[in-house]
């Protein structure tokens, strides 16, 4: 199984597919150096597609270099609580 994530920043959301097929998307919104995370779906519970999109999308947020998250997303607030060394990123 093959993950592969990508920014579709006409959509505003990290898109994941899976050996080609749409799995999952985290959907943002961006304003002044802060993106909040709003709505996380995953086709393909269990497999770690979630994880990759949330991981994806903070390891981007991290390479912009100042920009802020707001986890409104439950899914993006309860990844980041389990991996704290993603809470600097957070308003």
């Amino acid at each position: 199984m093959s993950i592969e994530i990508t920014d579709n920043e006409q959509t505003h959301r990290f898109e994941a597919t899976v050996d080609g097929q749409a799995a999952g998307y985290a959907e943002y919104e961006r304003a002044d150096g802060v993106i909040t995370f709003t709505h996380t779906v995953v086709s393909l519970e269990g497999q770690g597609v979630g994880s990759a999109l949330a991981r994806f999308g903070l390891d981007a947020v991290r390479a912009e270099g100042g920009t802020k998250v707001v986890p409104q997303c439950p899914f993006i607030k309860g990844w980041i609580d389990k991996h704290p060394d993603y809470q600097d990123l957070v308003v």
